[in-house]
């Protein structure tokens, strides 16, 4: 429950803090006093968005902070999946700075407005002028239904599985389309890996075997070279390898005079060695040299394929085709992977299916026997509220697919006279009847649902006399189980109140502002005998309003 609200430079309030109570409590106040006003300041601590022009002082941040009870009404999940720290006293608070930009907070922890607006329907609901009409949309009258037929945690567990079956059918949806593309692609991706497959590439082939043609396709030129290089380096008498053994022979003669010789002598002595493995190797070149075309063709055929699949795939090394054919494997083996994964989805979306059906019919089971316990209890209200010959027609139709709330559409049909033909109630049913359905409907609700606040902004439109006190009479009622508000014009309605508000407008430095001020016993004498009469308060407008009292 609303235990307190403060406001700083919200609209034309300068400052306000005030404390209710459990139980009814009623806000009067003549039109423009600024009863609107606190609801919009509510609407901002429940997670409606702000607007800057609410600033009364543009330089000045604007401050609105609730605390609530609520120690009895099973919110502590909800703390749990947000991330926030629990308290039995909560205190939300919204602020709108110079710039426009808005921060809220729960127990001084910072939230953003879908977080607000969630734990505000846990909260208080605020019952306008304008929501009477809800009453005809199918949501609402569901919401009445279910509350009575006790199918709340049904709707969550189908809500939950619905949600499951369609993220499902979405991801097989994208599975059938990703097999559809690539079935298209199948046969060629398969031709393609083939020829990947047959070519039986090898990481550096390529580099081996260019290196190998060109031995094999030049080996000629290269055995006439080395030949030649043998025969000058070995020749018996005039070879280099002949010449550097006079050269180290004689510099052996005179290394012993000098360091300088000495070194000559190593360095011409490294060279002979070093000279006699190169032809050593030249002479087995010569001896493993061999034209064969055969070989050089099967290079050729080989580099050959090599380098048309480069130039098919658009790449440079062998590396990048094996990566292709990596590739390319794992698309082929896709398609296998799809048809096993759709299947698999397919089974699931059907036992989905099974569990969807069953949720539905149990939460359709439980409409069809609450709707006559909902008729019953509308039809006395109302008859209370005036309307003794009302009725409904309210049927439970099946729908074709799945809905967010079950697999039901609702006809909720209503007659206010003797002898007229039912109809949908947005079409038949007058303000003034809206209103009073509307109150039956709240009044139903509060025996089954936990909201703590109610809040009811002249649900009393189009009525007057006998029958406000009976509407008042059932606000009385509710508020034996939830904190009820109610801003009202009729003086029957205010004066059933525990608590009485007034709404008024004062000037203070030459600015208009807004307060809210809770009234005493005398005080609500003269506010309620001034509905009654006007502002010339009459003496049996204030005996009037001490019968209404009392």
């Amino acid at each position: 429950m609303l235990t307190s609200l403060s406001i700083k430079n919200f609209a034309l309030i300068e400052k306000l803090s005030i404390d209710f109570s459990d139980g009814f409590s009623t806000i009067t106040g003549e039109t423009g006093a600024g009863k609107s006003i606190l609801l919009g300041a509510l609407g901002l601590v429940l997670g409606k968005r702000a607007d800057l022009a609410s600033l009364k002082h543009k330089e000045e941040k604007c401050i609105i902070e609730a605390n609530f009870d609520i120690s009895n009404y099973d919110l502590q999940s909800f703390f749990v999946e947000n991330d926030l720290d629990f308290e039995n006293q909560t205190i939300i608070r919204r602020e709108i700075l110079p710039t426009g930009k808005s921060r809220a907070f729960v127990n001084d922890s910072p939230v953003n407005l879908q977080e607000l607006q969630e734990l505000g329907n846990f909260l208080i609901d605020i019952h306008s002028q304008n929501q009477t009409q809800e009453l005809s949309e199918e949501n609402s009258q569901f919401k009445i239904i279910d509350a009575i037929a006790y199918n709340q945690q049904l709707i969550l567990d189908f809500e939950t599985l619905l949600k499951s079956y369609k993220k499902d059918k979405n991801q097989l949806l994208s599975l059938t389309n990703q097999l559809n593309e690539t079935n298209k692609e199948q046969d060629y991706n398969a031709f393609l890996l083939e020829e990947l497959i047959i070519a039986k590439l090898i990481d550096g082939e390529q580099e081996t075997l260019e290196v190998e043609f060109e031995q094999l396709n030049n080996v000629e030129f290269i055995k006439e070279n080395i030949d030649k290089s043998i025969a000058i380096a070995d020749a018996e008498q005039f070879g280099v390898l002949e010449n550097l053994k006079e050269v180290k022979i004689a510099l052996q003669k005179i290394a012993v005079f000098s360091p300088i010789y000495s070194s000559l002598f190593e360095r011409i002595n490294s060279i002979q060695i070093e000279l006699d493995d190169v032809v050593s190797e030249l002479n087995q070149n010569a001896e493993n040299l061999s034209n064969d075309p055969e070989q050089l063709n099967l290079i050729n055929e080989k580099l050959q394929l090599i380098y048309n699949l480069q130039k098919k795939h658009q790449v440079q090394t062998v590396k990048e085709l094996m990566n292709i054919q990596s590739e390319l494997e794992n698309k082929v083996l896709a398609s296998g992977n799809l048809d096993i994964q759709i299947s698999n989805l397919n089974e699931k979306l059907v036992q989905s299916e099974i569990e969807l059906n069953a949720k539905a019919l149990r939460i359709s089971e439980n409409r069809r026997e609450a709707i006559p316990v909902l008729t019953e209890k509308l039809l006395l209200i109302l008859e209370q509220l005036g309307m003794p010959n009302a009725r409904f027609n309210i049927q439970i139709l099946p729908a074709d697919n799945f809905l967010n709330n079950g697999k039901d559409e609702i006809e909720f049909l209503f007659s206010a006279n003797k002898g007229s033909d039912f109809g949908l109630l947005k079409k038949v049913a007058s303000g003034g009847e809206m209103s009073r359905i509307m109150l039956a409907t709240k009044a139903i609700l509060a025996e089954y649902s936990k909201l703590p606040t109610i809040i009811f902004d002249e649900i009393d439109t189009g009525v007057s006399g006998e029958i406000a006190n009976k509407m008042a009479a059932i606000m009385k009622k509710m508020s034996l189980k939830m904190q009820v508000f109610a801003i009202t014009h009729l003086p029957q309605i205010a004066a059933k109140g525990s608590e009485h508000f007034k709404v008024f407008k004062s000037v203070v430095n030459d600015q208009t502002q807004s307060e809210l001020k809770l009234l005493t016993f005398e005080e609500r004498i003269n506010e309620i005998a001034e509905m009654l009469s006007g502002s010339n308060i009459s003496e049996s407008a204030v005996v009037h309003a001490k019968a209404l009292l009392n």
